[in-house]
């Protein structure tokens, strides 16, 4: 990782595949809790073209060496959309 901004929750990348930077936000990061890194840290990633910020590559995952990356539940028939449900009961109005 050459640069990482805690309080962006963004950083830069650097490898021969990807000259001038890959850019990573903290949603790519493949850890529990709120993703963070470190300047200096090694780093496992994969990655797209494709200009983001001053970057012609950005980040689709990283792993951070040395720290086990987290699982999620996923299901299998939900395909790739993301998906939420809110449900709500209104009580009845009070009788008069």
């Amino acid at each position: 990782m050459r640069e990482w901004h805690s309080t962006e929750g963004w950083g830069v990348i650097d490898s021969e595949k990807t000259p001038g930077g890959c850019w990573a936000g903290f949603a790519v990061l493949q850890m529990a809790g709120y993703g963070s890194a470190s300047a200096g840290q090694a780093v496992t990633f994969e990655f797209e073209a494709g200009w983001q910020d001053g970057y012609g590559f950005r980040a689709l995952s990283v792993e951070m060496d040395g720290i086990e990356p987290a699982e999620f539940d996923v299901d299998p028939d939900a395909g790739s959309a993301l998906h939420s449900e809110l449900s709500f009961e209104v009580p009845p109005a009070p009788a008069d």
